[in-house]
């Protein structure tokens, strides 16, 4: 099932890994999708990939195990719902068995088997291996080969071995009583799905597992022990042939547990009265880290760790995967009447991110560059090698810190919280997110509490870079200027490197290359005076290369020169455009005008709306306010 809707490879930190499309939610365009769990969804599916090959992994329970919203619940839901589609295929169709029965108060004087076995345990066990030595005849390496194990539940033997006795014998003649038809899985319908979740002690009853006698039919068949009069429908036999989820499996009672274990292990349940029955399923449970700390502490339960794979399904900790779950949530077809302006999803998922992080041990990095180097960037000094360390170092990251539905909720509440306004801005999510930590039930220590307010406040310092980032560019982003600022440095590198003059366009006269002008644009990017010489030959360089090859230089293929670039440009125009006086009341024409090219250019590169934009340019405008005050102060 997994399978059918196809995979990727794809590399992270070094590693390969195989990204399987069934995770993304194909069947509800993405609405339970899972990001950046590749890791353990890889670890997943080989689990599985070995039970089909009966390997031993058929006979364990499968624990996912994670802090709270780390998704597990979403995947056993993915898997179930995936499950019922796939069933409804043709590559993915399973067959059961009824009865001809006249007496039977069925429409049609059929009846069904009630745990919808697998047809073929109707063959008789000294006929079965040479059915399959011909219906594997034909299978490749890798196929997975067909197999006949576990015999007729009670029911179902019941009805064959009375037809047996009126037939004398004959089996084949038993078979003309049997109708194959197609089986289609489902949960609403408790076919081949189950799910059980853990009462309070008193009210927990393991007929709930295994079925219970039905004492109405007691009278018409005149047993306890007859299978006609018991009912085949505890989660353990509707799920047969299919899933079995146990929400909380570690809440179980003891005597739960008992018919977990020969469940797994011997593929076996016990109901009332009856024979042990076989059973063919998966038996996926998933349950938070305390209750896994008291599983492993409990001596009584030794048998049920040894029979357990356990896969941890820990928070995302990459920024990108982070952003991608709320807007899952929170995009323009969802949330109607109200924009969520660029940059709120992401500071909420940067702060949820760094309260999952464990501190470097490298004390010349922060816990943000940490984050940004987990997100793909690069930085000076740091190799995949040198990432791949770090996330071996922190053996506990993901599986603590805050979880995704924390910040959901809080977005949401920023979302109702100001009705007047037309938008939501990175700032009414974090003080709603800085507020609601008061009360966070998850959060036991005043130290802990301490520590999560501290990120908010390295969130918000980015969040201040990136808009004055933004908005630089905004303002620098006259690409005439630019041309103009490049052409006239690349004329001054050019005299420069080869110890000529530049020809003034004004006078017409030969001078010095201009060496303010280059240095001005240099220090921008942090070129010390030591490295201008090679920085210019460089640039030479890449030029002259550049014409070898017939093309002509544009400094937008330059990177590094590009950021050069914008950052003097925007220190030339910042005071003409006077940006700080919009945080005053009065400001002149030519000023609102460049103020509104600006704002236009962060509608149209950077996703603002109008009043996105017009709050965007008002705090960065105070930032340099507070700048130009720092300054007048020194």
């Amino acid at each position: 099932m997994i399978l059918s809707h196809g995979s990727e490879e794809i590399e992270i930190g070094k590693e390969k890994l195989t990204r399987y499309r069934f995770f993304e939610d194909p069947i509800e365009d993405g609405r339970d999708a899972v990001f950046g769990l590749d890791k353990p969804l890889t670890s997943l599916v080989h689990f599985f990939k070995s039970a089909a090959h009966r390997y031993g992994t058929e006979r364990r329970v499968l624990l996912l195990h994670g802090p709270v919203g780390s998704s597990k619940s979403t995947i056993v839901r993915l898997l179930k719902k995936g499950l019922e589609a796939y069933s409804r295929t043709d590559e993915g169709a399973l067959y059961t068995f009824s009865w001809r029965d006249e007496n039977a108060d069925t429409h049609d004087g059929w009846i069904d088997c009630p745990m919808h076995e697998e047809p073929l345990r109707l063959v008789p066990a000294p006929l079965r291996d040479e059915l399959l030595a011909e219906l594997n005849a034909s299978a490749g390496p890798d196929d997975y080969p067909i197999v006949i194990e576990g015999e007729l539940c009670p029911f179902c033997r019941f009805m064959f071995n009375e037809r047996l006795a009126r037939y004398h014998g004959d089996w084949t003649r038993v078979l003309d009583d049997v109708r194959v038809r197609r089986l289609i899985l489902s949960e609403q319908d408790r076919v081949g799905i189950g799910t059980f979740q853990p009462k309070d002690e008193k009210n927990q009853d393991a007929t709930e597992l295994t079925g219970d006698i039905n004492y109405r039919k007691i009278a018409e068949y005149g047993s306890e022990s007859d299978p006609r009069a018991f009912n085949f429908d505890g989660e353990f036999n509707i799920a047969n042939r299919g899933l079995i989820e146990f929400i909380e499996v570690l809440k179980l009672d003891v005597a739960f547990l008992y018919d977990l274990l020969g469940a797994s292990q011997e593929h076996k349940i016990k109901p009332k009265k009856f024979a042990q029955t076989d059973i063919d399923l998966v038996i996926i449970g998933h349950t938070n880290e305390p209750e896994y700390k008291k599983l492993q502490s409990n001596e009584f339960m030794e048998a049920l760790r040894d029979r357990t794979v356990k896969i941890d399904i820990p928070y995302v900790t990459r920024l990108s995967d982070e952003i991608h779950i709320y807007e899952k949530d929170y995009n323009a077809r969802r949330v109607r009447g109200k924009r969520i302006a660029p940059h709120t999803l992401e500071v909420a998922a940067m702060w949820a991110i760094l309260t999952r992080l464990e501190e470097p041990k490298n004390a010349g990095l922060t816990l943000m560059q940490k984050l940004k180097l987990y997100n793909g960037k690069t930085l000076p000094g740091f190799t995949e090698d040198n990432i791949k360390e770090l996330r071996e170092e922190a053996e506990r990251e993901g599986m603590l810190g805050i979880s995704p539905r924390y910040v959901q909720d809080k977005i949401s509440n920023a979302l109702v919280a100001h009705p007047d306004s037309r938008s939501v801005n990175p700032f009414m999510v974090l003080n709603e997110l800085e507020s609601g930590l008061k009360h966070h039930s998850l959060i036991n220590s005043d130290e802990l509490r301490k520590h999560y307010k501290n990120l908010l406040a390295v969130v918000k310092e980015e969040y201040e870079d990136i808009v004055k980032n933004e908005v630089q560019r905004a303002i620098a982003a006259d690409e005439e200027a630019l041309a103009r600022l490049c052409a006239n440095y690349i004329d001054n590198v050019k005299a420069y490197t080869q110890r000529e003059k530049v020809k003034n366009k004004f006078t017409g006269q030969t001078e010095e290359p201009d060496e303010r002008l280059m240095r001005s644009i240099e220090e921008k990017i942090e070129i010390p005076e030591s490295r201008k010489d090679d920085f210019r030959r460089e640039i030479m360089n890449y030029i002259g290369a550049l014409a070898l090859d017939g093309k002509k230089f544009d400094y937008r293929t330059n990177e590094r020169l590009q950021k050069a670039l914008e950052l003097k440009l925007f220190q030339d125009q910042k005071d003409t455009i006077k940006l700080t006086s919009l945080v005053s009341s009065v400001v002149d024409k030519d000023t609102q005008e460049k103020i509104d090219i600006v704002k236009s250019r962060l509608i149209r590169d950077y996703g603002y709306d109008e009043d996105s934009a017009t709050d965007v340019l008002n705090f960065v405008a105070s930032i340099f306010a507070r700048g130009d005050v720092k300054q007048s102060h020194r």
